[in-house]
C-alpha cells in the first residue's frame, strides 16, 4: 500500500483483491470443519455473517483500516483452523 496516503488506491485495491477473496475462501472452507460445534443452521447463519462482513469491507476505502480488515481476517481464519469460534 502506498506511503503517506490516507485513501486506497486502484493499485491498492488490485493488490489486495487476491488477498481477500482467499482470505474469504479459506474462512467458508473452515466453517465447514467437523471440528467446530455448530448444526447445520448455525453454520449457514455464520457464513451469511462472513459474507455480510466481508460485503461492508468491499465498500472500505481507507488503506489503514483495509489493512485492519486483512489482519482481522487473517486472525480469524487462524481461530477457526483451531476448532474455535472466533
Amino acid at each position: 500500500m502506498s506511503r503517506g496516503l490516507i485513501w486506497a488506491t486502484t493499485d491498492d485495491l488490485a493488490k489486495n483483491k487476491p488477498i481477500v477473496l482467499s482470505l474469504y475462501r479459506q474462512i467458508l472452507r473452515s466453517l465447514n470443519s467437523p471440528d467446530l460445534p455448530l448444526t447445520h443452521a448455525a453454520r449457514l447463519a455464520k457464513k451469511a455473517e462472513v459474507r455480510s462482513i466481508f460485503i461492508f469491507g468491499a465498500e472500505e476505502k481507507s488503506v489503514h483500516n483495509i489493512a485492519d480488515l486483512i489482519d482481522a481476517a487473517k486472525y480469524s481464519l487462524s481461530v477457526l483452523k483451531r476448532g474455535h469460534l472466533p
